[in-house]
């Protein structure tokens, strides 16, 4: 964090913070929202499907187990009665379902800002920036390992779109911070560049503790305001097939003892850790999720958590993973059932497997970001700037995503299928007749503004209009408005005493060496 910055930040003091100021004039962008899907889930499995599924699952549970490589997470499922042999871990139906009973089908995760509360669960569809790709890529300097500079261009990229409505991980890793210290000017980032929900990664006893406390000084809190209500949340991965490691488990376990939400995402590639069938490979993250989430409220009965499904396949030519392939959409679907099912929240993602934001990178991304529609999601994460199958995090990519998540949040206003008699025009169709047009008529002059969606990204001229204004392409447009963003960007405010405590803490901690490393 720079001297400049951190005295420009204090300057703001106050609470202006709980308000939600509007974007710059870059792009002409919807306002903050929370979507509602109010279309019915697409259910491929029937009555029967949905309970093989279920069976198969328990039926993993009971019989093979799971290992868990945390010798604290193990104690207390021996304690609940699995049946425990070193660190694998058998626990039958009815324990699981018990569990499953405690976890909320529905909860909020209030950040520093009030004004940015997200709500987890039921028809709500909240869409998380691109998380944890070690690489970068823009038109101007191509392919490049992440940093620090870049990290915070995502940030503000995350804070100025009302269509992003968390901060998830980081949306490039910064390599040239060092991992020690990494989380502590990362979070300081996050939360003074964006006042949106943020995560914690489940990478060590030091990073979560420290995140969790950063976010508490950031928001002003007590201990006990913090765990009063959810403020953050951590992402844990299950290591497929059928493993739970030590630092995701430790991080989910601290998290939950506070209070915090825990999002469980199994990564299952059919063909390679989980069988080649869709079935089976949504049978197996179902049983690896559940079985962290049956962990979780026998600690802790009622915290919040969410069920996660990255289930896709590999290219069986070369075993590279594939996303928004139709399997994938058809696994997410299914999942969705089934997390339905359950009564708990549930996490997709909008993904591709393109080196750069071309055509490919489109179709695939927007056939997992409808998938997430049509199974209900209720986070999505990944859902602007994710290239390369995740190895890339790229900004025109972010600004073309955005477009693409503006029009599914249009998608899903009431205004476009209401049915009142202005909205049925029967004057206006009786004053222009056959043959007329409806370009001058007052139904159209009173609505022509509103009426339908307006681009931020896409051009929808002619081709002679396009090429006479030079026949940019949408990958430059999405560049320019990138850049535009960055150059108008202003930081949200933030209570300068919780600004000052911020600093001292990141000081503290970094002159303590922060989190013990590897290198």
């Amino acid at each position: 964090m720079s001297d400049d910055n951190s005295r420009k930040r204090a300057r703001a003091g106050g609470r202006a913070g709980n308000k939600i100021r509007a974007g710059s004039a870059a792009i002409d962008q919807m306002p903050w929202r929370i979507p509602v899907n109010t279309d019915r889930p697409t259910e491929p499995l029937d009555a029967e499907g949905v309970q093989a599924i279920h069976k198969a699952t328990m039926r993993i549970l009971k019989e093979i187990g799971i290992e868990f490589l945390n010798p604290e997470a193990v104690a207390y499922l021996k304690q609940a009665g699995c049946i425990v042999n070193g660190t694998n871990v058998k626990m039958d139906e009815d324990f699981v379902m018990e569990m499953v009973g405690h976890a909320p089908e529905t909860f909020t995760i209030t950040p520093r800002n009030p004004a940015r509360e997200v709500p987890m669960g039921g028809n709500h569809m909240l869409f998380v920036n691109v998380s944890s790709p070690p690489n970068a890529w823009d038109l101007e300097r191509g392919k490049r390992t992440g940093d620090f500079a870049t990290f915070k261009e995502f940030m503000k990229l995350t804070q100025y779109f009302n269509c992003i409505h968390i901060a998830g991980g980081y949306p490039v890793e910064p390599v040239d911070i060092h991992a020690s210290v990494r989380h502590l000017d990362c979070l300081y980032e996050k939360l003074t560049l964006t006042d949106k929900v943020c995560h914690a990664y489940s990478l060590g006893a030091e990073r979560v503790e420290d995140v969790m406390e950063m976010v508490r000084i950031a928001g002003g809190l007590t201990e006990e305001e913090f765990q009063a209500k959810p403020r953050m949340y951590t992402n844990i991965n299950s290591v497929s097939p059928l493993q739970h490691d030590y630092p995701m488990l430790d991080g989910a376990m601290r998290l939950a003892k506070r209070g915090q939400p825990v999002v469980i995402t199994p990564f299952t590639l059919a063909g390679a850790m989980a069988p080649v069938t869709m079935s089976g490979a949504v049978t197996l993250s179902l049983a690896e999720g559940l079985a962290g989430l049956a962990l979780l409220q026998y600690i802790n009965p009622g915290c919040p958590v969410a069920l996660g499904t990255f289930t896709s396949n590999v290219d069986m030519k070369s075993g590279a993973p594939a996303f928004g392939t139709p399997e994938y959409m058809r696994a997410t679907q299914m999942t969705g059932q089934l997390v339905r099912h359950y009564g708990v929240p549930m996490r997709s993602s909008g993904c591709c497997a393109a080196n750069v934001p071309d055509g490919q990178a489109m179709w695939e991304t927007s056939n997992s970001l409808w998938a997430a529609v049509q199974s209900r999601t209720n986070m999505v994460y990944h859902a602007a700037g994710w290239l390369e199958g995740g190895l890339i995090a790229s900004p025109e990519k972010f600004i073309m995503d955005c477009e693409v998540l503006q029009m599914i949040q249009r998608y899903f206003e009431a205004s476009v299928t209401a049915t009142t008699p202005d909205d049925l025009a029967f004057d206006a169709i009786k004053q222009v007749g056959a043959g007329g047009h409806y370009f001058g008529v007052q139904h159209t002059q009173d609505r022509y503004q509103t009426a339908f969606y307006a681009p931020i990204a896409s051009d929808w001229r002619n081709f002679e209009a396009w090429q006479l204004d030079g026949s940019v392409w949408t990958a430059e447009r999405a560049h320019r408005i990138y850049k535009q963003i960055l150059a108008d960007f202003e930081a949200p405010a933030i209570n300068g005493d919780h600004l000052e405590e911020l600093q001292r803490f990141v000081a503290r901690r970094k002159q303590e060496g922060g989190a013990p490393t590897d290198f």
